[in-house]
């Protein structure tokens, strides 16, 4: 029986040390919970947010955003464009090479550029580069090995954000074994810090460190230039739906990083083994007016609903003081955002209800519309906006609506006021062109005015920066006097982490998870 006994202890003593060899054994990982499935892997195609956010952890294209919006080299060395704007010329990094060993050239970029340009691979971006959108890339060519020269039909300030844009998948420079032998899709082979390794479809995706990666120049990391190192062996980017699931992971160990809503912001800043970061983006937080309403085309009626705002309060709250006030179509962060851009409707009670007698209002009812989606603001600061406007004679009533309906009022035009939310725009050229335009041709646009137009078409062509920040401004000026809508702040997202990891960062929404380290590893 003693020997029995010893035996046994024998084997559990085996079993727990072999269960320890296998955990040291075990690549370190990091597990970053995601709200939903990724669609695809298939860069700039089928595609969301979230999506993109795992896959350019993956791959890389020829040029990419710095922190404050502007365009820097990533897989070229430099870019040299032609004093007309029409030719661009790409010298490449060398020593890069794809996760499978080989290295990167210009034939990987020609390829990858004909198979965006293929219809049938139906890019998310082609629009913006066969002329239908504007400017046309009418070639391109490699004179050598690590020179690509692209072509345009007409002068763009935007070409090179277009091709960094994330939802454009960085116009990635792929392997072309990434494709099937009938070139069908098959996975990802980049030059990113990582690896795709697995996909799980509703479950997880793993990636894995990339050894041979050459980070681009810099001392410290910058949006996705700068430096760039893979320093944890393993990413686990699990889907977790539920954000109450998500909080639960995150408090337990079991998830390291994770979005959380604002109102569990408060309660996790207490946890000892948790960080909460805000993480700032160009996405716009706004209150849409519907200027072809009987009400609301009348100026001053618009003015008084940004004069009984007091945004620092309103921001501050709907915010979990994690923001702060931007009455500017750019970014505070932005190379564009100056003086100028800081300039903002200011809280006046008093004149909010002198424009109201001066335009006859006779409190009729201003309808807000809103949704209840966990991660946007859009309901609390239609609560406090109703409060606000209430107190300076206003019929505010809200309206509260699945987030699919409110889209559709949004692309219809059907709507008095709305609490809206829109993605991030990096140039101000395209942040100015998401809003603006000729409701007649397209009833989403809310600021149809020809003269702001003509000036936002000339940011779009015009290269100078001195002349384009000339052109922001005075966008700007008109926007607070003509009032078409009311940005309150960009986007603010909050995540939390755990405190055995370090150098985490979010970017534009997406984690960023390259320099980022496990304790001890």
């Amino acid at each position: 029986m003693l020997s029995l006994r010893l035996n046994f202890l024998g084997a559990a003593v085996l079993a727990a040390c072999a269960a320890t060899q296998a955990q040291a054994q075990a690549p370190a990982q990091i597990v970053v919970a995601q709200p939903a499935d990724i669609r695809s892997t298939n860069p700039g195609v089928n595609r969301d947010n979230t999506t993109d956010g795992v896959v350019l952890n993956i791959v890389e294209g020829l040029v990419a955003h710095h922190e404050n919006g502007t365009i820097g080299p990533l897989l070229a060395r430099s870019i040299v464009t032609s004093p007309d704007g029409l030719t661009y010329i790409f010298k490449l990094r060398t020593n890069v090479k794809f996760h499978n060993g080989e290295p990167m050239s210009s034939a990987d970029v020609l390829w990858s550029w004909k198979r965006y340009m293929d219809p049938k691979t139906d890019w998310r971006c082609l629009s913006e580069f066969d002329g239908r959108s504007g400017v046309k890339v009418t070639s391109v060519t490699a004179p050598d090995a690590q020179t690509v020269v692209m072509q345009l039909d007409r002068p763009s300030a935007v070409f090179l954000d277009n091709l960094a844009r994330t939802d454009c998948g960085m116009t990635a420079v792929l392997n072309k074994k990434s494709v099937k032998e009938d070139g069908s899709w098959d996975k990802p082979i980049g030059t990113g810090p990582f690896k795709f390794e697995e996909w799980k479809r509703g479950e997880y995706v793993t990636l894995s460190a990339f050894a041979d990666y050459q980070s681009p120049p810099g001392s410290k990391p910058d949006g996705y230039l700068g430096l760039k190192k893979p320093l944890v062996e393993q990413v686990k980017f699990l889907t977790v739906p539920d954000m109450s699931t998500s909080k639960a992971g995150l408090q337990s160990g079991a998830i390291d990083a994770g979005q959380i809503t604002s109102s569990d912001v408060q309660e996790l800043k207490a946890n000892k083994n948790l960080t909460v970061v805000g993480a700032v983006d160009a996405g716009k937080n706004t209150l849409l007016m519907q200027t072809n309403d009987p009400l609301l085309k009348d100026e001053r009626i618009r003015q008084a609903i940004a004069l009984s705002l007091d945004m620092n309060q309103l921001v501050a709250a709907s915010s979990e003081g994690l923001a702060k006030v931007n009455n500017s179509a750019i970014q505070q962060t932005s190379a564009f955002y100056s003086a100028a851009q800081k300039k903002g409707y200011r809280y006046d009670p008093a004149k909010a209800k002198q424009l109201l007698k001066e335009a006859g209002y006779k409190g009729q009812p201003i309808v807000i519309q809103a949704n209840k989606r966990a991660h946007v603001p859009s309901f609390s600061v239609a609560v406090m906006s109703q409060a606000m406007m209430q107190a300076v004679g206003i019929n505010a009533q809200i309206e509260v609506l699945e987030w699919a309906t409110q889209l559709d009022r949004y692309n219809s035009g059907n709507y008095q006021l709305s609490s809206f939310t829109y993605s991030s725009r990096l140039d101000p050229a395209l942040s100015y062109e998401q809003f603006s335009g000729n409701k007649a041709k397209q009833p989403r646009k809310v600021w149809d005015d020809p003269a702001a137009q003509k000036l936002i078409d000339q940011s779009f062509a015009e290269a100078d920066p001195k002349k384009r920040q000339a052109l922001f401004d005075q966008l700007h000026t008109m926007m607070l006097a003509k009032t078409p809508l009311v940005i309150l702040y960009n986007v603010t997202d909050s995540w939390a982490v755990r405190k055995r990891v370090s150098g985490f960062t979010v970017w534009e929404g997406k984690p960023l998870l390259w320099n980022t380290k496990l304790a001890g590893k």
